[in-house]
């Protein structure tokens, strides 16, 4: 039997926590350690006898781990963490802020090409999943409008960028889309939406004492590549309001594709997710990613990845002879 993939993790919060749970389902996968800023003697893993090591020492394990997953924030853990760790190992992350992705990849190819490691990045299901259906539906109807819709759900990134805010002790942002434009888009009808017209955005914030809400507010609602671009609402809240409504993490989405064949036929492609577990799903597809990442760096295709260079085979535990037969 051949040796099963060594699995790291750097960062331990919700999307860490959901890796350790993903790695335990896959047959061919282990966890060699937690990589984490925090004391590792204040984390406690889902898993019995798991090592907690700090984050600062990762190096000394670069022997240990086949794969790193990067399980910190796209706006200030990823920028700085990828690159570094693409120095040093096989990794896969979830980087999420779409136009940041191209100067990213660009950081990241530097980091691991020299080194001779693989990094597949922005992996999960948008960036991720939603991006391959995007491609498969302006590739096979050329004549058409593609449409993403998100939520209605619970967004890690944009919680993370809120949180990170000064005077913000916690907090969570929904997106919600409209119905009306979903509507039009499935009947074929090709509508041209601004960005306002498919999304609004929901913050709820738990202020810190002595906070000023007034430049909170300000500072989410006007912030680039987040909030800007959209109507954003923000509603104060306190700790018992926050921990009673909005413990849990539902997401989900859309990828619809309309377009025209023949003379004018009408047709209609989605993709939908509806999930319970924002975090548990994204960490499920990073952990497949996992295994493509190791298998192409085993093959000596080494820089940076994204899921449009990564054929579909190499996530699965299953062998080629196997998919055909079972899947194909």
């Amino acid at each position: 039997m051949e040796s099963k993939i060594r699995i790291g993790i750097a960062g331990y919060g919700n999307l860490g926590k959901g890796v350790e749970f993903a790695i335990a389902q896959q047959p061919d996968m282990e966890l060699v350690g937690i990589f984490t800023r925090r004391d590792p003697s204040s984390v406690q893993p889902v898993g019995d006898n798991v090592s907690v090591y700090q984050l600062a020492d990762v190096e000394k394990h670069v022997n240990d781990v086949d794969v790193m997953i990067l399980c910190g924030g796209s706006r200030a853990d990823l920028p700085e963490q990828g690159p570094a760790l693409a120095k040093l190992f096989t990794t896969i992350d979830s980087f999420d802020t779409h136009a940041k992705i191209p100067e990213y990849f660009d950081a990241i190819d530097a980091a691991a090409k020299p080194s001779g490691t693989t990094a597949i990045l922005s992996v999960g299901w948008d960036p991720g999943l939603f991006s391959l259906n995007r491609l498969y539906g302006e590739t096979v109807l050329a004549d058409g409008a593609t449409y993403t819709f998100w939520g209605k759900g619970l967004s890690q990134g944009h919680s993370d960028a809120v949180r990170r805010i000064n005077g913000v002790k916690n907090a969570v942002q929904y997106t919600i889309p409209s119905e009306e434009a979903i509507s039009k888009v499935r009947a074929g009808k090709q509508p041209e939406l601004s960005t306002r017209e498919k999304h609004v955005r929901e913050c709820y914030v738990v202020l810190e004492a002595g906070a000023d809400a007034a430049t909170v507010e300000d500072t989410i609602v006007t912030m680039p590549d987040y909030f800007s671009d959209y109507d954003t609402t923000v509603s104060f809240i306190s700790e018992e309001e926050m921990q009673q409504n909005h413990s849990t993490m539902p997401h989900g989405g859309f990828v619809i594709r309309s377009g025209k064949t023949g003379k004018g036929t009408n047709q209609v492609m989605e993709y939908s997710l509806t999930l319970d577990s924002n975090p548990e799903f994204t960490s499920s597809v990073l952990t497949a990613y996992a295994r493509a990442a190791y298998r192409l760096n085993q093959l000596g295709q080494h820089g940076a990845k994204t899921v449009f260079d990564i054929p579909p085979g190499l996530l699965s535990p299953k062998d080629p002879a196997q998919l055909r037969k079972e899947l194909l």
